[in-house]
């Protein structure tokens, strides 16, 4: 590990956290309008003097700052929660600032506590190389590619070896990293903490270090590693970082955070018929929510919006602009007007341009199936029970009719099944 200065300071991060100042007046325009960008939808800009200060800094000597945003490639796809930084990347991108896309392949084999009251078991190699591979492609759908730096902290963790992470862990105290509250209630409750856990926290925050990053972007869970990385900045003599943490977006439900696990999100590789409609799904409460953390409109434009609405205007008028706007931003603003006729074609009971056709045999000697097990070869269902289930709730149709009858049977022929308001598929018996 090369040799660098070192600083020790003694700010605890309970300090740090609840470090609260006016900011200093901004000294521009240019400035002015940088901070209203950062702060857009933002849940805490801190310390938000300094950020004005390396704004100033910037501006006079012409110099981008350092944007970073670390992910850890968990799962293959990124859903339209994780834009949420994302998007915050591209504002300040847009800006003039130089953005760090960092994929944590290292940080990813320790496995990230943060929220977690129990450990989480690491990745390995091979699923952190199979989802790393999308995670940039994707992320590209929002940050602009030719001006976004994306770098893979294995770099320069994998070669500090372990005298250099004895050394990085001596400038950092337990009780410091006891001030975290997952690791303070799961000591509290008697619940087991791994030492590699604590070096999570360590190596996110070296990456900071290791980029001399200006400004680190996560989610208000991450806050206590960002503030980390802060730390040992300090440490290593430089300039700390500021951290900007945004709000964590409610999925579908409205209630929990988006998650794959809690099936109430939206992966921005879905089909665009499935988007548009998901996004007309959420709620005219969470929709503004939503337009703020993820539209491109400006806080004007959608504030105005608003408005009309609040005078009278159906809320639906606005939550179709905001689903056009995501389905155009990850796939075509064609795509984006074709979902939105389709959804209207649905709405109205009738059938999709474009559905899967699929051939099923009635068997040897046979001349009908039942429509349950139908649903099931058709993947309309997961099982015969499941079709028997949708049937009860109204919820199944054979071309534009609703199915009241369980034991019914079809012959040779070719069907529309329809499943909810979203599935179809044209099915041949023969």
């Amino acid at each position: 590990m090369a040799s660098i200065a070192v600083k020790r300071t003694d700010t605890s991060i309970k300090t740090l956290m609840n470090q609260s100042s006016s900011p200093t007046l901004p000294a521009s325009d240019q400035v002015r309008e940088a901070l209203a960008v950062t702060l857009r939808g933002c849940e805490e800009l801190l310390p938000q003097d300094e950020w004005v200060k390396k704004l100033v800094k910037s501006e006079s000597t012409g110099k981008p700052l350092r944007i970073k945003l670390g992910l850890d490639p968990t799962a293959p796809d990124i859903h339209i929660g994780h834009t949420v930084v994302l998007n915050k990347m591209r504002q300040l991108q847009d800006l003039g600032h130089t953005v760090i896309f960092l994929i944590g392949d290292f940080t990813s084999m320790i496995g990230d506590p943060s929220g977690r009251n129990s450990t989480r078991p690491p990745l390995t190699a091979e699923q952190i190389k199979i989802n790393a591979e999308t995670y940039y492609k994707q992320a590209s759908l929002v940050l602009d590619p030719a001006r976004t730096e994306i770098r893979y902290n294995s770099e320069w963790s994998d070669p500090l070896g372990a005298r250099g992470m004895i050394q990085l862990a001596s400038r950092y105290t337990v009780a410091r990293m006891m001030e975290r509250n997952d690791f303070h209630d799961r000591f509290k409750a008697g619940q087991s903490i791994s030492v590699h856990e604590f070096l999570y926290p360590l190596m996110q925050g070296y990456d900071s270090v290791a980029l001399h990053s200006d400004l680190e972007l996560g989610g208000t869970d991450q806050k206590f590693n960002l503030l980390v990385g802060r730390q040992l900045q300090a440490e290593y003599g430089q300039e700390p970082q500021c951290i900007l943490t945004m709000p964590l977006l409610e999925g579908l439900d409205g209630v929990e955070k988006m998650s794959k696990s809690k099936n109430n999100y939206i992966g921005i590789s879905e089909d665009p018929n499935t988007m548009f409609a998901k996004v007309l799904s959420i709620s005219d409460v969470l929709m503004w929510k939503w337009y703020t953390l993820l539209s491109f409109q400006s806080e004007a434009a959608i504030s105005a919006l608003k408005a009309t609405v609040e005078a009278g205007r159906n809320p639906k008028d606005a939550k179709v602009a905001l689903a056009k706007e995501i389905t155009a931003r990850f796939h075509s603003a064609a795509a984006a007007d074709a979902a939105e006729q389709d959804f209207i074609n649905r709405s109205k009971g009738g059938v999709p341009d474009e559905i899967a056709e699929i051939r099923l045999p009635l068997g040897e000697g046979g001349t009908s199936v039942g429509i349950a097990a139908l649903l099931k070869s058709a993947g309309l269902a997961a099982s015969s029970g499941e079709g028997n289930r949708l049937i009860d709730g109204g919820g199944v149709r054979i071309d534009s009719n609703v199915v009241s009858d369980k034991g019914l049977k079809l012959g040779a022929g070719t069907y529309v099944l329809q499943v909810g308001k979203r599935k179809f598929a044209r099915v041949t018996l023969a």
